[in-house]
């Protein structure tokens, strides 16, 4: 871990696809310090799920005012990563319309996602990684159980301190 980078990994799940929904976030700051969210909704998709992991995780950042200059989020959901990193942004040019002119899916995330994207780059480089999903990524597996667990109904400890701690945490 670089001393500036804020490390966030993400996941979502649905269980139905729609059905009940959980997400899942790590983030370790650069000062060591580890905090992970949750949540879940009652009917919601994998994706919209995988992208409020992202955004909860950046809002975090941002009300927490977590110092460092650059976030690196990892995600094993290619919808998350190709939407915020290429496909936004023909959207937008193209009033929320997909290349085949339909409405863009989840536009109520991606526009708080961009917004919130855009505030955070003027303090924050902030950069996408693709993780490759059920792969033994151990912070993409613990996402991935914080999520499915929500989604389960289960009620989910969530570790919030040191880094040193919470490697045995889990």
């Amino acid at each position: 871990m670089k001393k500036d980078e804020i490390i966030i990994y993400t996941d979502g799940s649905s269980l139905g696809n729609p059905g009940p929904g959980g997400w899942g976030s790590v983030i370790i700051a650069p000062d060591e310090k580890v905090i992970e969210l949750g949540g879940n909704e009652k009917n919601s998709t994998n994706n919209r799920m995988e992208m409020t992991a992202a955004i909860q995780a950046l809002r975090e950042v941002q009300d927490r005012k977590i110092s460092g200059g650059k976030i690196n989020i990892h995600t094993d959901s290619g919808y998350l990563l190709n939407g915020i990193t290429s496909w936004v942004f023909s959207w937008m040019k193209n009033n929320w319309r997909t290349a085949s002119k339909d409405p863009v899916l989840n536009k109520d995330l991606w526009e708080e996602l961009v917004k919130l994207t855009l505030d955070l780059k003027h303090k924050y480089e902030i950069k996408w990684t693709k993780v490759k999903g059920h792969d033994g990524v151990e912070l993409n597996e613990r996402c991935d159980q914080i999520a499915t667990g929500f989604a389960a109904g289960n009620r989910v400890l969530l570790f919030a301190g040191s880094l040193k701690d919470y490697k045995k945490f889990f």
